[in-house]
């Protein structure tokens, strides 16, 4: 299957370390060679990359990795496809506008069954059920949400519509707007938090290292998402199997009551 990567901050941070290690997954240290992406927030824009070739030897992902762009939010997907042929329209993550903003999505796994897209503003252009799945949540928060509605409330519904999406197979995935980053675990993902003090980290698919104390500020805040760690000298806390969580400014929130008024 894909392996999915991403990072929340509370301040613009490049992800350039992260990514050095999650490209090579992509047919050097690991088998997802059947094209990448990446989508960088940067306030009300987003930046995408996508190529159908693999991010170990892409010219594009060199480009990414020579290219210290800084955002508060990041969704990155490496793939092994599973359902729909190799090219660009199938390639992760997948955008979409609503309510004004961009929405960014990237999908781990494989549903057995699609149910049926209700309305017609979001529709798939490529073949994967990814891009479905990505369609039918848009619908329905469009349907029930006729205009943007608090984090906490959003976080709820989509606990909700996940659950039914997560009954049709394996549903690990990756959903921001550049407000939050919401990440769901159906099998496989983990996520660290880096704040001071700040420490060394070590890539566990290459052996390139970084002092964050050098490059950080006390005040600062990032969690780092992906499918399996990326480094060999730092705690990753797996999520568990059905756990939606929602992650702004580098902060995983959680899932609060109906009855709470936070936004």
């Amino acid at each position: 299957m894909c392996q999915l990567l991403g990072m929340s901050c509370n301040v613009p941070t490049d992800i350039v370390f992260s990514f050095e290690g999650f490209r090579r997954r992509g047919g050097l240290t690991d088998e997802h060679a059947d094209g990448w992406g990446i989508a960088f927030f940067e306030e009300h824009g987003c930046r995408m990359f996508l190529d159908y070739q693999a991010s170990a030897t892409s010219p594009v992902a060199d480009l990414v990795r020579n290219y210290p762009i800084k955002s508060r939010n990041v969704i990155a997907h490496i793939r092994k496809a599973t359902q729909g042929v190799t090219s660009l329209a199938n390639t992760h993550p997948f955008q979409r506008e609503l309510w004004g903003r961009y929405w960014i999505f990237a999908h781990n796994g494989n549903l057995t069954a699609l149910p049926p897209l209700t309305g017609s503003r979001f529709l798939p252009v490529g073949s994967t059920d990814s891009e479905h799945a990505f369609c039918w949540l848009l619908n329905h928060l469009a349907d029930e949400f006729p205009t943007m509605p608090a984090l906490a409330v959003l976080h709820r519904r989509l606990v909700e519509l996940t659950r039914e999406l997560a009954a049709l197979g394996t549903f690990n995935f990756l959903l921001s707007d550049g407000r939050a980053l919401f990440a769901h675990c159906s099998t496989n993902l983990h996520y660290v938090v880096r704040q001071a003090p700040f420490s060394t980290a070590h890539l566990s698919d290459a052996d390139v290292q970084i002092d964050f104390a050098t490059v950080t500020t006390p005040q600062d805040q990032v969690a780092i998402i992906a499918t399996q760690p990326l480094t060999d000298n730092e705690y990753w806390r797996p999520m568990t199997s059905g756990e939606l969580l929602m992650f702004v400014d580098g902060h995983p929130r959680p899932l609060l009551p109906a009855n709470a008024h936070a936004s």
